[in-house]
C-alpha cells in the first residue's frame, strides 16, 4: 500500500471537510443529483472515449495508484552482479539453474534468452519491444484518469447550467433563487473536487509509476547485455549504479 497516496487523498478530503464544517456545515454541500451528474456523466463519457476492454480495467488502475508494484533497485543490481560473477567464472550456461528460480519475470525472460544463445541484438530488441508495449498500456490507463478529470469538470459546469435553467424558470419566487443557485454551484464544486483535486493527481502519479517501471526494466536490459558480453562484474555494477542518484550508489565491492 502506498501510504503517500492514501494520506494525500485523506488530507484533501479532510481539509475540504474541515473548511466546510467551519462555514455553513456539511449538510448544504450534500446533493445527490449533483453527484450523479458529475460522476455518472464522467463515467458514461469514459465509455465513449475508450474501448470497452480498457474501461473494464479502470478498477485496476485505482489499484495501481494505491497498491503499486515496488522495486528494490539496489537488490536488483546486486542480483545482476551475482549473475555476472557466475557467468564470468563458470560460463553463461551455469545460469540455467538460477534463472529457473528467478522471480522477476522480465529478468527471467531476458536471462533465459541469453542462456539459450540468442544474439544480443535479438534479445535487446525483444525486451525493448516489451517495455514499449507495457509503457503504452500504462499511458492508456493514465489517459483514462486524465480524461475523467477533464470530464468531471465539464459535467460540473453542465450540472450548474441545468440548475441555473431550473432557477430561472422559478424567478417569480424570489425566496427560491438563493437555494437554487447554491445547488447549481455545488455541481461545479463536485466537478472540481473529483476532477482537479483527486483524479488529475492520480493520473500524474500513474505516469510516475510508469517511468519508474521503464527505468527498472532498462536497467535490467543493460545488465543482461553486460552479462552476455562477459563484462567484468565491477564494470557491470558501475554501469547499473548510474541509474541511481549519486547518494544511493553503494558498491558491494567496497
Amino acid at each position: 500500500m502506498d501510504l503517500a497516496s492514501v494520506i494525500g487523498v485523506i488530507m484533501v478530503l479532510g481539509v475540504l471537510a474541515f473548511a466546510i464544517l467551519l462555514g455553513a456545515g456539511l449538510g448544504p454541500y450534500l446533493d445527490l443529483p449533483s453527484a450523479l451528474i458529475v460522476l455518472g456523466g464522467a463515467v458514461a463519457s469514459i465509455f465513449i472515449s475508450f474501448k470497452l476492454e480498457q474501461v473494464k480495467k479502470l478498477g485496476r488502475v485505482f489499484g495501481i495508484v494505491f497498491k503499486p508494484q515496488t522495486y528494490d533497485i539496489p537488490a536488483i543490481i546486486r542480483k545482476l552482479v551475482d549473475y555476472s560473477t557466475i557467468a564470468r567464472r563458470d560460463g553463461i550456461l551455469a545460469l540455467e539453474s538460477p534463472v529457473n528460480q528467478e522471480e522477476n519475470a522480465f529478468l527471467k525472460k531476458g536471462l533465459a534468452m541469453a542462456v539459450d544463445g540468442n544474439e544480443p541484438d535479438v534479445i535487446r530488441s525483444l525486451l525493448e519491444l516489451e517495455v514499449d508495449e507495457s509503457s503504452s498500456r500504462h499511458r492508456g490507463y493514465s489517459a483514462m484518469l486524465e480524461q475523467f478529470a477533464s470530464l468531471a469538470g465539464s459535467f460540473g459546469m453542465i450540472g450548474t447550467l441545468i440548475g441555473l435553467v431550473a432557477m430561472l424558470i422559478n424567478m417569480n419566487d424570489p425566496s427560491s433563487i438563493g437555494p437554487a443557485m447554491a445547488v447549481a454551484i455545488i455541481t461545479t464544486l463536485y466537478g472540481a473536487i473529483f476532477g482537479n483535486a483527486i483524479t488529475a493527481p492520480m493520473a500524474n502519479l500513474l505516469n510516475i509509476r510508469n517511468s519508474d517501471e521503464v527505468m527498472v526494466r532498462n536497467l535490467i536490459i543493460e545488465g543482461i547485455m553486460s552479462i552476455q558480453a562477459g563484462d567484468n562484474p565491477r564494470i557491470l555494477e558501475q554501469k547499473l549504479l548510474g541509474f541511481l542518484p549519486p547518494s544511493e550508489r553503494v558498491s558491494q565491492f567496497e
